[in-house]
């Protein structure tokens, strides 16, 4: 079903647009020229490729906009929420979080963002996060949320320890090596539940 947002009559997607002071969560739209660009930057980004092994790397402009085309259809799915980070304001765009691999039986869904190069330090991350994991406990009312990241990446750690999402262990090999698909690498196993108490930003 295509959500209309109640405050300005636009067709956002399957799911709605988010809000909190300061940044605005909205769909990324496949359509958009600013979008597949903002998304091709962030994905080829060396901080974000230093942590990150997609299985399908995003190289160039058709490579993003392909990308955001299988996302779009994962939210018609109801398989996975993808929001592009903006500023309230302006509409710039900020960075990515994603409610992904949603399994309505179990409850459970796992988070994954990145933050464009020139929004870094602004806490962006941590607002957003903490923006779609209310949303995903009452809106979706899933149970569990997880996150994982590769072992070292300490920015990420703090985000996730900041909103509510609680070390669990770490998972042996369980991520490729950045750039390689011979090798892995641990991942830092962090969660909430939705019994878990609001942290307190």
């Amino acid at each position: 079903m295509t959500h209309v947002d109640d405050h300005t009559g636009n067709t956002t997607g399957p799911f709605p647009d988010l809000l909190a002071p300061g940044i605005r969560l909205r769909p990324w739209d496949p359509r958009s020229e600013a979008d597949v660009a903002a998304w091709l930057r962030g994905t080829t980004d060396p901080e974000f490729r230093r942590w990150n092994t997609p299985l399908r790397p995003v190289t160039d402009l058709d490579g993003a906009r392909e990308s955001l085309r299988a996302k779009a259809l994962q939210a018609v799915e109801g398989t996975s929420a993808s929001y592009c980070v903006t500023e309230t304001d302006t509409g710039t765009p900020l960075g990515h979080i994603g409610v992904n691999a949603i399994d309505r039986d179990l409850r459970l869904a796992r988070v994954g963002y990145w933050v464009l190069p020139e929004a870094r330090g602004r806490r962006v991350a941590t607002g957003a996060l903490a923006l779609a994991a209310r949303w995903a406990f009452t809106d979706l009312g899933l149970h569990r949320l997880e996150l994982g990241h590769a072992l070292g990446h300490g920015a990420s750690c703090r985000v996730a320890e900041r909103c509510g999402f609680r070390y669990e262990g770490t998972l042996r090999g369980a991520m490729l090596e950045a750039g390689r698909k011979d090798a892995f690498r641990d991942v830092h196993l962090h969660a909430r539940l939705a019994t878990d108490p609001e942290p307190e930003l």
